[in-house]
């Protein structure tokens, strides 16, 4: 009786627990109120009927910004040309300001002052321009990005002086060696030059508001006032001019941003 009692009590708990297992892997009855299948809202109420909605997303991605304002600086070129080149002395500043997403008003003004030693002559140029104009920038920057790769127009003019310090006499036949040097100090003061310059360049954020920037530049001239019986052969602000109307520069130069005001890019 005994065993008879133990093998009973140990049979009804092993059927216990095979109930107890099967409950657990049968699945659940699809009464619950609702049941998210990847990305929609299964709902089932009591009524048997099926009703799908599509759960609300928020969108997580910042609105892009950008800043507008004043861009100042100096260009690093002409500063330091004099320190290899005893014969040029020049400073120019530079700055932009943005008028629209792609378009930046530009200008330059500077001095310089050039001393051309030819084997014929040796003369000085001195005085000051300025160029206006515009550049369009064709980067597409990213977040938070305000590098510019830019293409651009420039006007620029320029009032100086010219002075002849010595020059040579051209001798066809030197025969008897070469003619001696004459000393001048002839001045020429009140000339003008206009110009057209097609500019690329690139300026890159190196530092918060701090650019870093070169551009390469293409001119021909409109207008030159020359004195009676000589030449310009250095145009301040346009380079030498005695290999024709165009010419060509190039400058580095370091700027500072100052933020006016912040604006929303309205991207599709």
């Amino acid at each position: 009786m005994k065993h008879t009692l133990k093998y009973s009590f140990s049979f009804l708990l092993l059927l216990s627990l095979f109930f107890a297992q099967a409950q657990d892997t049968i699945p659940k009855k699809a009464s619950a109120e609702r049941i998210i299948i990847e990305g929609k809202i299964l709902e089932s109420p009591k009524q048997g009927k099926t009703k799908l909605s599509t759960a609300s997303k928020t969108d997580t991605i910042p609105a892009k910004t950008d800043r507008y304002g004043v861009r100042v600086g100096i260009d690093l070129y002409k500063l330091t040309r004099a320190l290899y080149d005893k014969n040029y002395k020049g400073i120019e500043f530079v700055g932009d300001y943005r008028l629209t997403e792609k378009y930046f008003l530009a200008a330059e003004l500077g001095n310089e002052n050039k001393t051309t030693d030819d084997t014929r002559l040796n003369t000085a140029a001195k005085g000051s321009y300025l160029k206006v104009g515009f550049d369009y920038n064709g980067y597409e920057n990213w977040l938070n990005m305000e590098n510019i790769v830019s293409v651009g127009l420039r006007y620029g003019a320029s009032t100086f002086s010219q002075e002849l310090n010595n020059y040579k006499i051209y001798n066809p036949n030197p025969y008897w060696g070469e003619m001696p040097v004459y000393p001048s100090g002839e001045k020429f003061s009140g000339l003008t030059a206009s110009w057209i310059e097609v500019v690329a360049g690139v300026k890159a954020k190196v530092f918060n508001n701090v650019f870093v920037g070169f551009s390469l530049r293409l001119n021909r001239l409109i207008s030159n006032h020359t004195p009676a019986n000589f030449d310009n052969l250095y145009i301040p602000g346009f380079n030498r001019t005695y290999n024709g109307d165009f010419g060509v520069g190039l400058n580095y130069t370091i700027t500072y941003f100052v933020p006016i005001y912040k604006k929303k890019v309205n991207k599709k």
